[in-house]
C-alpha cells in the first residue's frame, strides 16, 4: 500500500461537505434540527451550522478502504448553511459552503509533504433526515471535488479527485457527523496520483454559529 500517494475527499468532503444531526424520537410539533436539545427551538433557516474535527480524532485520506497509507490530518472544519427544515420526522436541507483541512501529513512513499487540500465547486445541497441519514450531493450533472496537492521526490503533483456523492451518520448522542470510508475516483494526476481515496472523519460537536452561545444541534 506504501505507494504514490493518497487523494481524497471532499468534501465534502465537501466537501464538504457538512451536514446535521440523528435521530430520536420527536412530536408533529418538533423541527427535524434543533438546538440546544432535542425537541428544542427550531434552527431557523438561514443559521449557519459548523463543526470541527471531534477532539482526540483526525481526518484520514486513505489510499485503500480501511487502510492505513495516506493523508492524515489534525485539523478540519466544516460549514452549512440551513435552506429548510421541515416538521419531523423529514429531511431538512443545508447548503455546504466550505470545508477545510490542516496540519496534514503523508505516510505514502515518494511524498515529502503535503501541501493543501482543497474541496473545490461549493456549495453542495446536503440533506439531513430525521433517521440521522446525511447525503452530500452536487448539482444535477456535477460531481464533488477535492484537489490535493502533494510535495513529491519529483516535485508538485495536483491530483484531482471527484465522487458522485457522499453518506454520513449523525448522532445525537455527541451531535457528531462521521463520514466513513468515501471513495473518490481520479479524473486527472500523474501517475503518481493515486486511482482512489478514501476519506474518514468524525465531526463535533455540530454547532449553530447564529445563535448566542453556538449550541449544540439535535436531529429529530
Amino acid at each position: 500500500m506504501r505507494r504514490s500517494f493518497v487523494s481524497a475527499l471532499a468534501a465534502t468532503a465537501a466537501a464538504a461537505a457538512v451536514a446535521f444531526l440523528p435521530a430520536t424520537v420527536a412530536s408533529a410539533d418538533d423541527a427535524v434540527l434543533t438546538y440546544g436539545s432535542a425537541g428544542g427551538n427550531a434552527v431557523s433557516v438561514g443559521d449557519v451550522l459548523t463543526s470541527s474535527l471531534a477532539s482526540g480524532t483526525k481526518a484520514t485520506l486513505a489510499t485503500s478502504s480501511n487502510g492505513t497509507s495516506g493523508i492524515t490530518c489534525t485539523g478540519s472544519t466544516l460549514s452549512a448553511t440551513v435552506t429548510d427544515n421541515p416538521a419531523a420526522p423529514g429531511t431538512a436541507t443545508e447548503s455546504a459552503t466550505a470545508q477545510t483541512f490542516s496540519g496534514c501529513t503523508s505516510n505514502v512513499f515518494g511524498v515529502t509533504g503535503v501541501r493543501s487540500i482543497t474541496v473545490n465547486a461549493l456549495p453542495y445541497t446536503t440533506s439531513a433526515a430525521s433517521d440521522g441519514t446525511v447525503t452530500v450531493t452536487p448539482p444535477s450533472g456535477g460531481a464533488i471535488q477535492t484537489t490535493v496537492v502533494l510535495s513529491t521526490l519529483l516535485g508538485s503533483v495536483t491530483c484531482v479527485y471527484q465522487a458522485p456523492s457522499l453518506s454520513a451518520v449523525s448522532s445525537n448522542g455527541d451531535t457528531s457527523l462521521t463520514f466513513t470510508n468515501q471513495q473518490f475516483t481520479k479524473v486527472s494526476g500523474s501517475l503518481l496520483c493515486t486511482n482512489n481515496g478514501y476519506f474518514s472523519a468524525s465531526y463535533a460537536p455540530v454547532v449553530d454559529s447564529s445563535v448566542s452561545g453556538t449550541p449544540a444541534v439535535y436531529t429529530n
